[in-house]
């Protein structure tokens, strides 16, 4: 049974055994957030349609010291070592489930990583005053059961979001929702923010 998050909870990942998962994909989504109709005349002039949301989904991996090791995102589809794979970029944020995806194989992650940051941006400035029902969840890939869910309440004028980071322990992964605000359209622009999590 899926888990759902709150802002800032933290939850293990290790299965019963100690054995831990092996594969994951962390799935984001979001929809355009209906306008305001601004009376008669804005229904009838097209006030009624929500505008495309390009976001974009990507993860940053950290080593211990917190020092970028890679990053994957639309314009680099699979980390170095080959361990993540994005599934592609959604342009428009139409449509129910998913709207990007990012496989992550953690047995083939570069032994350094320690921490996997995932974040959503805004490509084109769009804000998340224009953005509703943005969630991140993580599914086990093995079994394709939803561990866990994270579903961000928050609008703003902010252009980015600090969704979730996954941290390796000694007893194995753990997940912590985020949800934090920040400024950038590109995940360039959010590395020191996810850095900052950590």
């Amino acid at each position: 049974m899926s888990i759902t998050l709150s802002k800032g909870q933290t939850i293990s990942l290790s299965k019963d055994g100690g054995g831990g998962l092996t594969k994951v994909f962390m799935g984001c989504g979001w929809d355009p957030a209906l306008p305001k109709k601004k009376g008669l005349f804005g229904g009838l002039l097209g006030g009624g349609a929500a505008d495309e949301i390009d976001l974009d989904a990507s993860v940053i991996l950290f080593d211990g010291n917190r020092a970028e090791v890679d990053t994957v995102y639309f314009g680099q589809l699979r980390s170095k070592d080959g361990s993540i794979k994005h599934g592609g970029d959604n342009l428009t944020g139409d449509g129910d489930g998913d709207d990007e995806v990012i496989h992550v194989d953690l047995h083939r992650l570069d032994s350094r990583v320690q921490y996997l940051v995932f974040t959503v941006n805004s490509f084109r400035g769009q804000t998340f005053n224009e953005v509703e029902n943005a969630f991140a969840r993580l599914v086990d890939e093995t079994s394709g059961k939803e561990i866990c869910r994270y579903e961000l309440a928050e609008q703003g004028p902010h252009t980015g979001v600090i969704m979730a980071s996954m941290a390796k322990t000694g007893a194995g992964w753990q997940m912590t929702a985020h949800g934090k605000p920040a400024d950038g359209r590109s995940v360039r622009d959010l590395a020191k923010a996810a850095a900052a999590i950590l």
